[in-house]
């Protein structure tokens, strides 16, 4: 038998499905409840399912509700933060607009997780997706804008003006409306096709029915997810790719963290939100949408808040210090004030003013109200001492001066607050800094700065300092790549100083000099050095102190190595162990310095008669702290507050000395004077200090500044290292006021040695200046120097021309002396010469011999003997007067040259115009009668040579009585060469020489050439006209070639023609009559003679 809740089967199967139960025995089916039921234990009974859903009262509902409220308790905590220290730098930094609106969005985050938590209805449902969808896409988009406003602001140095437009127009902003449009078209979308619902899930949890939002359209829900995921990626990848971009307040590594946090819970989130069902699921959901917005507001805002709430600076701190050394010091030496105790109150100016001066006044009356000190308040206020900006100064001085009441200024020197018209009342401590212009210019001028940018402060000071710069830079040629007189007001946002970045940039100078007071610096250096990074550039700064403030946000790639004009000063001794062994339990009512205690190591304390410090390391000292925080070394600023208290005392002890008769201190009674009866104690205050330093307060004879050169080199996390690298003393001698160690500098890494800063790199030796137009004097082209000049030092205006007998070298930088050069036998071109001229002088003599040999034979005889023999010696003169022209020049060959070549080659010329008139007379005789005879018998052609010659010899003696030739120099014609050669004397006498020598072959070319056609045996007329032609040829060629070339080629030319026409006319007349005398002897024969005519006449042409 079965019992209930089993079935009867032949395996003896039970009803095994929750939902499955009956309640009669025997059964052979169990029954299915329904989806609103469920069956029991003991499957006999359907039962009903109760609601569930991820309710705030259960422990995982209220555990999320709890956490979701916190996070947004905190973010708009973070909000207020950001909010009370709005103008601050690193709330201003990457777009603080931007910055706002995530911490908006991130609490619109936390606050729509609250939508999946409840009892859901239709328009939770809605809510839930289009709010995430939303609130994520504002939030990621803003992330990914400020990741661009970083990028774009350190691209508008390279990028052009495309760049900059995008940052000052505010692109990055666009970005937040463009996505969440875009976000807002996808969620209308999924609204208008399918929105999500009210669903119940019956399945998933035994026992109940699980009300849940289902999604509608999961299509649409992965693509609002899939946007989200794509900006979060833009994001990440940017953020990534910025992040080693040189900023203080670069966030692109917060962001690029934040934006990995935020993917890997994402990207996690999609297989935990499907493995799991129910109210579980969304759980998971809810707890992804809270751990992805707390990933952005602690990656991002989390290290901003540390350092806006806990990061302390307690440099200034070491002025009370120094206040409180001085005193005890005083206090405790037995001969000054003596039986008087020194004590003193510190105030505070960074606070309201209308605070400080409420705080001052009532100070000046004798009651309490002191902020940070208070020692011996029962006692009188005689002086004030007020620093270090002087403008601080001067506003405490509007109040002071009303009771004429002393005022010491700790601080620089002012030159404002040296009218005592306006100021009567104010002192300054520190030294003149008369000097610092001539300092700074001497820096310069010592590393060769020539291109140097100028940022100065618009103010009294910086008005002041200016015009000195200017002066002393244009004493040195040094100039200014770009001159900035800056207001306060001018750091205000990252647009007002876009174009002013880009004008520093372009301006590609390495040296840029910072003046101005602290307040000035401070804002320089927060606002525009961190964020437009000038990477790359030596600072040339007046102030240390302001430095050691802000050193701590500075990174090792972004201000490595200023050079900073620190006041020098002497040691104190005993103020280092002073400063170690301060602490809180020394002196009990130093506020600060139990606020240092506290904030720096961690101690606490209990409150009871007497306060004791508990958790506190052993002997924590300052000395412990990071040098960002507090610097062991004594600031300038302290040394003059230390002088300022040795000055008031020993004001107040000259002036005790003078009223101890009328008023007697003692026997409890106070002194009683008015502060204003110090001033003639203090203006005539002139004392050494216990550092041997002189102290005057008299500005009349105030002392000019010496100052410390010192290189400040920063490291991560304020590892800074001050060293003195120089001094500059206006009281050494001339020459020797500035004095460096140049190896104990350390410049920026962008350097690997000394950096050069000048407009145009220097013109070395060869090399001038050519100014570029509309540009600076220090800007300028470098030309090399024209032909046969030099320059022999860097940056020359003008070259130096060498003298006529030297020569500029390749480099231009030196001038030579020239060597002497003239057509010379030893050269291989006067050689090859003189060996034409003996060859062809060798080979006339030949034929001479040979003609001397064959004397009486017919080709000889024929055309006048006599007149060969003459052109062949006339010729050979012609050859060998050529060698007058090869070697050194005298008067003597000078002379010679020009008359024997015009007389000899009259000769020849002159023969070769008989020898064709002979043959024309020899034709003539037979057709013109006794007169033509009687001019061949009585030897008329013979006259030719001697009237013509005669012609020649008075041209040549009018020269040489007019203008002869001379020895002459030609510098100029060969680099390196003065030629020697002979001057013509006369170019017309010469050029009227040439001219007869032309005129005389001319007449023979056309004599010869007319009868070149007259039958005869031996009539040279032709070889006569061929070589009188070959004549002309050759001068006619010789006068263009002549004048184009100079020095010795001008002498070896006219040699050559020389030669060239002599053997023109050898070649061409006898050659052809040596060949028949030597090789054709049958031809030079009675009998070759006549055998040739017989044959002319059996066969005429």
């Amino acid at each position: 038998m079965n019992l209930f809740g089993g079935r009867a089967q032949k395996q003896g199967n039970y009803c095994t499905s929750d939902s499955n139960s009956h309640s009669l025995p025997d059964w052979e089916q169990c029954v299915r409840c329904p989806d609103h039921q469920y069956a029991n234990t003991e499957k006999n009974l359907c039962l009903l399912k109760s609601e569930s859903f991820l309710d705030s009262r259960d422990p995982l509902g209220m555990t999320l509700v709890c956490l979701a409220l916190c996070l947004s308790a905190l973010t708009t905590a973070v909000t207020g933060i950001f909010a009370k220290h709005n103008n601050i730098p690193i709330v201003k930094a990457n777009n603080r607009a931007l910055s706002y609106i995530l911490l908006i969005s991130l609490n619109c985050c936390f606050l729509c997780s609250l939508l999946f938590i409840g009892h859901p209805n239709t328009a939770t449902c809605v809510l839930q997706q289009t709010t995430f969808g939303v609130v994520f896409t504002v939030a990621v988009s803003t992330v990914l804008a400020k990741t661009v406003t970083v990028v774009l602001a350190f691209s508008v140095t390279s990028s052009g003006r495309r760049m900059r437009w995008l940052l000052v127009s505010g692109m990055p902003n666009f970005i937040i409306p463009i996505f969440k449009l875009i976000q807002l078209i996808l969620s209308g979308i999924w609204l208008g096709t399918s929105p999500p619902f009210v669903d119940t899930d019956a399945h998933s949890e035994h026992g109940h029915i699980i009300i849940l939002c289902n999604k509608g359209s999961a299509t649409a829900f992965y693509c609002v997810l899939g946007s989200l995921g794509s900006l979060a990626l833009a994001s990440f990848t940017v953020a990534f790719l910025a992040r080693n971009l040189p900023d203080t307040f670069n966030e692109a590594k917060f962001l690029t963290f934040s934006m990995l946090v935020f993917c890997s819970v994402w990207v996690t989130f999609l297989p935990v939100y499907h493995s799991t069902k129910g109210k579980t699921m969304v759980a998971v959901e809810v707890f992804s949408v809270l751990a992805s917005s707390a990933g952005l507001l602690g990656c991002i805002f989390v290290p901003k808040c540390y350092i806006i709430l806990l990061s302390y600076n307690f440099n200034n701190y070491q002025f009370i210090l120094a206040l409180a050394f001085a005193v005890e010091e005083i206090n405790k030496n037995p001969h000054l004030l003596p039986n008087i105790t020194m004590g003193f109150s510190a105030h505070s100016h960074g606070i309201r003013y209308y605070v400080l001066y409420r705080s001052l006044v009532l100070s000046l009356s004798g009651k309490d109200f002191i902020l940070n000190y208070d020692c011996k308040r029962e006692s009188q206020t005689v002086v004030t001492l007020t620093g270090p900006a002087g403008q601080i100064s001067s506003q405490y001085a509007t109040v002071l001066d009303l009771y004429r009441f002393p005022q010491l200024n700790f601080g620089r020197f002012d030159p404002v607050l040296s009218d005592h018209r306006l100021f009567p009342s104010v002192y300054q401590i520190a030294p003149k800094d008369t000097s610092l212009a001539f300092a700074m210019v001497s820096l310069m001028v010592h590393f060769s700065w020539k291109w140097v940018g100028l940022l100065i402060s618009e103010d009294e000071n910086g008005l002041w300092m200016l015009p000195q710069l200017r002066q002393e830079m244009n004493k040195q040629k040094i100039c200014t790549a770009f001159e900035y007189i800056l207001p306060l007001s001018f750091f205000r946002e990252v647009t007002d100083y876009v174009s002013f970045h880009q004008k520093i940039r372009n301006s590609f100078t390495n040296v840029v000099v910072i003046y101005g007071d602290n307040e000035f610096m401070f804002n320089l250096l927060y606002t525009y050095f961190t964020t437009y990074l000038s990477l790359g550039n030596v600072w040339v700064i007046n102030s240390l102190s302001t430095f050691l403030s802000v050193m701590k946000h500075f990174l090792l790639h972004s201000l490595h190595a200023p050079l900073i004009f620190s006041h020098h000063h002497g040691e104190i001794s005993g103020f280092n162990n002073f400063i170690k062994t301060a602490n809180p339990s020394k002196y009990p009512k130093d506020y600060f310095l139990a606020l240092v205690w506290i904030r720096s190591f961690n101690c606490t304390f209990s409150e009871s008669s007497c306060v004791t410090w508990k958790n506190c390391p052993a002997n924590a000292s300052l000395e412990w702290l990071p040098r960002y925080l507090f610097d062991m070394g004594m600031m300038e600023e302290s040394y003059y507050i230390y002088n300022a208290v040795y000055a008031v005392a020993q004001a107040l002890h000259e002036m005790l000395i003078g009223q101890a008769e009328a008023q007697p201190v003692g026997n409890g009674r106070k002194l009683q004077f008015s502060p204003f009866q110090l001033h003639p104690f203090l203006k005539n205050i002139h004392f050494n200090n216990p550092a041997g330093d002189q102290v005057i307060l008299d500005e009349t004879k105030k002392l000019v500044a010496e100052y410390d050169i010192v290189n400040l080199c920063n490291f991560p996390e304020g590892l800074r290292q001050v060293m003195k690298v120089g001094n500059f003393s206006p009281y050494a001698p001339h020459g020797h006021q500035l004095s460096l160690s140049n190896d104990n500098i350390e410049w920026p890494i962008s350097f690997t040695e000394t950096p050069q800063s000048v407009c145009s790199e220097s013109c070395g030796p060869g090399f001038r200046k050519s100014p570029q137009e509309r540009k600076s004097v220090c800007c300028f082209d470098c030309i090399p120097c024209p032909e046969n000049e030099i320059s022999n030092d860097t940056d020359l205006e003008q070259c130096v021309r060498c003298p006529d007998h030297q020569y500029a070298n390749t480099e231009k930088n030196l001038c030579l002396l020239k060597s002497e050069s003239f057509l010379d036998s030893g050269d291989p071109l006067g050689m090859t010469l003189v060996c034409l001229a003996l060859c062809l002088s060798a080979l006339t003599t030949a034929v001479i011999g040979i003609f001397t040999k064959h004397n009486n034979t017919p080709i000889v005889k024929a055309n006048n003997r006599a007149l060969s023999y003459i052109l062949l010696i006339s010729l050979n003169c012609c050859f060998l007067c050529s060698l007058l022209f090869i070697g050194h020049p005298n008067t003597a060959t000078c002379v010679l040259q020009q008359t024997t070549f015009g007389v000899v080659f009259t000769v020849a010329v002159s023969t070769v115009l008989a020898k064709t008139v002979t043959v024309v007379l020899a034709f003539s005789v037979t057709s013109s009668g006794r007169r033509m005879r009687w001019l061949l018998v009585s030897g008329m052609p013979n006259f030719i040579i001697p009237i013509c010659t005669l012609i020649q010899l008075i041209l040549s003696g009018i020269w040489l009585g007019i203008s002869p030739p001379f020895v002459d120099t030609d510098a100029h014609s060969e680099h390196g060469h003065i030629i020697i050669l002979c001057n013509k004397g006369s170019a017309t006498a010469f050029y009227c020489v040439l001219g007869y020598l032309g005129s005389l072959a001319l007449a023979s070319f056309t004599v010869a050439f007319l009868a070149r056609n007259l039958p005869d045996t031996f009539n040279e007329a032709k070889f006569l006209t061929f070589s009188m032609m070959v004549f002309c040829s050759v001068w006619v060629t010789f006068l263009p070639v002549y004048h184009s070339t100079k020095g010795k080629t001008m002498v070896a030319v006219e040699v050559f023609s020389i030669l060239t026409s002599s053997a023109g006319l050898l070649g061409c007349i006898f050659l052809p009559k040596c060949y028949v005398i030597l090789v054709r002897p049958d031809r030079n024969s009675l009998q070759g003679i006549r055998a040739k005519t017989r044959s002319k006449r059996k066969n005429p042409s």
